[in-house]
């Protein structure tokens, strides 16, 4: 017996515990079924779920929930990452905490790796049991983390390979470098801020003309100290004759040259950049192309080194920034200072001002590496939905420079590269392998030391298609599981993870019997939207209007919080998420869960049979021909990646046909006498309730398995392995009489609103101009008509007076609606002509507003955005009291 009402809390629990102990997710079980294939992309260790998790992983556990009752073999393989930085940060600030004053340094590498690995144990991964409270059906037996045994093991032989291949070496060149966490990051683990600062403009003195000076530019004075040239547009007159001369660099005394490059922009600054290619991304090209000298003047800790005039050396890079400005105006070099509001890079971790440094590190050759990853989705072996993002991956892949693989850290994959004392350099998968190498080079007695620094964690999650499955040993599973099938991510990490994945799968995956066949990770990469606040604001902290999905569940519920994210999930419109519309979807829960005791209610139990049952009765006809059009629609719309459409398609045929509709053209069966027409009903009922709940698992699983099992208590199996209906092209034909039927109810049901007829009152419908099979329609729905359009009766006539009524189409007949004696026609047009007044100046005055050019260009964006759909929502609702009023 079902509770009279749905409570989320009652079963969530219960099911995902169900599923997971029985082994419900897990591949594998079905031998002979085609394999289909998801990786989640592996959260932090550290993270805790936020909206996007739940976005991403809705959309997977939806797709992968479809896939399985399609009778697929379905792998979604979980696991979580490292997080270098993030999770050695966590565990440095829990021993600051503690407040023992003892530091990493003092603990040692060793001991502290141990201590970071002791907080794993006890509290990483709590991400894994929020997404289990989601709902995410993956296969949790096989879940993998990035510096889990097998994944060092592949990881250890993805960089040997490399770097014996050519394709990874050690290299000077310019990283991120954060001053406060003393290592390099990647371009994500950046956060571009808008600060206000200055352009400084210096005069430098021409050392081959006394008194004549070229005046540069620059927000960042500190770094002159490493200049190394000034460079100016080839083409720009003013300075082509100093082109190949020199300036005296003030403060140092060093000659740079002046040299000519198309970056430096006349029409930016003073058109003269001051080039310092140990300390700036765009310089650091510069310096390469003119084979300029590269002179870092900044140490770890961003402070100025023994390479600087002695005066600034140890004098962090702002305090010689001071000094520097004070120094160059003493020297009369400084013109003028302008305010400038600018973008300056941070470090998301560490919170301080990013260091372009030139330091030592560890590179992948991405470019040869992206060469055939690029080829794959030229070729159409890897689709991106929506097609769009092709064009931001190209662009990216296109233009890609080497990869900074090294990280200055402790918890990671420690590089496997060990030097002698000579420099010499031995990558191996093991020290002893390195040893080995070493006395076959240098003899016996060799010492090696191991590099210190550990791999990017991009690194090892760019293998996450198939070092989850065993590589690099040649396993039943890799053969059988990869390529995946399909990828779900987000836009941001396009370049992080997705291009890299592609590089690293297309590598290493090749088919050793066909090696120059592009054999790619995956052959769809989905690209999800970003979730936004009820006003399209990005979510932040510092906004305060950070949504958090843990809350919606234990309020709402998991399943009205899935079905939301995914019925907003359009292609390629972000998502403006409110708690209104997830109450919405709890409503319509609890809307399926009382249509369920409605049919408990009337002795309507699940079937017995996948197929449908035989039906007489047009409104059975007709409901099992709306089930073959709901089941195609929703199966071409995931095939698509049309999540919102394949929501809506259950959504209106769950409320509006089956609960608003045809429970109510059944009730009349059930008050009857005829049993014949009772037990059909309820075997039609019962059958499509049943492929309800199949069709609207993948989206809400814990309800729909509830009602599975309360509305027929001796399944044979649970609702996840069940399967999808399949479309009966003949069913889907059956019921225009019906659909006529809810036509015509419905026509009459909406004037009936806009006019504001009294709910009591009821009106004779007559119907002008029907043909032979609406006559017969009339006849044979007048009870039903009378009794859902409110009617005396519905009749068709040869003409009809048109004074005081109202007209409306259906079909190809016109039903006047006699309404001159059932309410005050005059004081309903004034009630609509004041209706349309007051609605035709409020869109007036938003067409004002947004015809302003200053408010669209000031004003944030999503407060036009609401303005334009303000707008829209008014127009319509005039264009309604205009057909009101035309009806009158």
């Amino acid at each position: 017996m079902l509770d009279k009402t749905y409570t989320p809390a009652d079963i969530e629990a219960k099911w995902y515990e169900h599923w997971e102990s029985t082994g419900a997710f897990e591949c594998g079980k079905r031998k002979d079924a085609e394999p289909y294939v998801i990786v989640m992309p592996p959260p932090n260790v550290t993270g805790n779920l936020h909206m996007g998790h739940a976005l991403d992983n809705s959309l997977q556990d939806a797709l992968v929930r479809f896939e399985r009752l399609r009778g697929k073999d379905v792998l979604w393989q979980p696991g979580t990452d490292h997080a270098g930085i993030a999770t050695q940060m966590v565990v440095e600030r829990q021993m600051d905490a503690e407040g023992s004053n003892v530091s990493r340094q003092d603990m040692g590498r060793e001991a502290f790796i141990e201590r970071v690995w002791k907080w794993k144990a006890e509290s990483g991964g709590a991400i894994t049991t929020q997404l289990r409270r989601l709902g995410a059906s993956c296969d949790w037996s096989r879940e993998a983390f990035t510096m889990d045994e097998p994944r060092s093991k592949a990881v250890l032989k993805k960089f040997v390979q490399l770097y014996k291949e050519g394709l990874l070496y050690k290299d000077q060149r310019l990283v991120n470098w954060d001053p406060k966490l003393k290592t390099a990051i990647s371009d994500l683990e950046v956060e571009q801020k808008e600060v206000d600062g200055h352009f400084w403009h210096f005069n430098y003195p021409i050392a081959e003309e006394e008194g004549r000076f070229i005046e540069i530019a620059t927000t960042r004075p500190e770094t002159m100290l490493g200049d190394t040239a000034v460079a100016v547009h080839p083409e720009d007159e003013r300075f082509k004759d100093l082109i190949g001369k020199h300036v005296k660099l003030p403060l140092v005394g060093r000659l740079i040259r002046i040299v000519g490059d198309e970056h430096a922009d006349p029409e930016q600054g003073t058109g003269a950049l001051k080039v310092t290619p140990a300390h700036d991304f765009n310089d650091f090209e510069i310096g390469k192309r003119h084979d300029l000298e590269m002179i870092n003047i900044f140490d770890r800790d961003a402070a100025v080194n023994e390479n600087a005039p002695e005066k600034y050396q140890g004098m962090d890079r702002f305090e010689a920034r001071k000094a520097i400005v004070a120094d160059m105006d003493a020297a009369g070099f400084l013109v003028k200072v302008v305010p400038h509001r600018h973008m300056v890079p941070y470090g998301d971790r560490g919170g301080v001002v990013i260091e372009p440094w030139l330091t030592e590190q560890w590179y992948v050759d991405a470019a040869t590496l992206a060469a055939p990853a690029i080829e794959a989705v030229e070729t159409g072996k890897t689709n991106f939905i929506p097609k769009n993002w092709e064009k931001t991956y190209f662009e990216w892949m296109r233009n890609i420079q080497p990869w900074c693989v090294s990280r200055q850290l402790w918890w990671g994959h420690r590089i496997p590269a060990w030097y002698a004392a000579d420099g010499s350099v031995f990558v191996e998968e093991t020290e002893e392998a390195a040893y080995e190498a070493a006395r076959a080079k240098l003899g016996e007695g060799v010492e090696l030391t191991q590099d210190p620094d550990v791999l990017d964690t991009w690194f090892s999650s760019a293998m996450w298609p198939y070092s989850t499955l065993g590589w690099p040993e040649d396993t039943a599973t890799v053969k059988k599981y990869y390529p995946n099938s399909t990828l779900i991510t987000g836009f941001d990490i396009i370049f992080f993870w997705v291009a890299r994945m592609m590089m690293s799968g297309i590598h290493f995956m090749a088919d050793p019997e066909n090696p120059e066949e592009i054999r790619v990770p995956f052959k769809n990469v989905y690209i999800h939207a970003l979730v936004r606040d009820e006003h399209g604001a990005k979510m932040s902290k510092s906004k305060g209007n950070v949504i958090d999905p843990l809350e919606f569940i234990e309020k709402y519920g998991a399943d009205a919080l899935r079905f939301t994210l995914i019925a907003m999930e359009a292609q390629g419109r972000d998502i403006k998420l409110s708690e209104k519309r997830v109450e919405g979807y709890r409503n319509f829960a609890t809307k399926l869960w009382n249509a369920a005791r409605f049919c408990e209610m009337n002795e309507i139990a699940g079937s017995d049979s996948a197929e449908a049952p035989d039906a007489t009765l047009a409104v059975n006809k007709w409901i099992i021909g709306e089930v073959a059009k709901t089941t195609a629609a929703i199966t071409q719309a995931f095939d698509a990646f049309r999540f919102n459409d394949s929501a809506d398609a259950i959504y209106h045929f769950t409320w509006g046909t089956f609960c608003d509709w045809y429970v109510e053209l059944i009730k009349p069966v059930f008050w009857g006498d005829d049993e014949a027409a009772k037990a059909e009903t309820r075997k039609v009922a019962g059958w499509v309730l049943d492929q309800i709940l199949v069709l609207l698992h993948p989206f809400m699983p814990f309800i729909t398995e509830e009602l599975w099992h309360a509305t027929k208590a001796d399944r044979p199996y649970d609702l996840i392995h069940a399967a999808w209906p399949v479309v009966d092209e003949a069913s889907a034909t059956a019921g225009e009489d019906v659909n006529w039927l809810i036509r015509f109810i419905g026509e009459i049901r909406s004037t009936r609103a806009e006019m504001n007829v009294p709910a009591g009152a009821k009106a004779t419908a007559l119907v002008v101009g029907a043909s032979e099979g609406t006559k017969a329609r009339l006849t044979e729905f007048q009870d039903m008509l009378c009794r859902l359009a409110r009617l005396e009766k519905a009749e068709a006539v040869d003409a009809a007076d048109s004074k005081g009524a109202a007209q409306l189409v259906v079909d190809e007949a016109t039903v006047y609606l006699p309404l001159a004696d059932l309410m005050d026609l005059d004081a309903e047009k004034a009630r609509l002509e004041k209706n349309l007044e007051k609605l035709s100046k409020e869109a007036g005055a938003l067409k004002g507003r947004l015809g302003n050019e200053k408010f669209v260009a000031k004003a944030p964006a999503h407060v036009v955005a609401e303005a334009r759909e303000q707008l829209v929502d008014l127009e319509a609702q005039a264009e309604k009291v205009k057909a009101a009023l035309a009806r009158l």
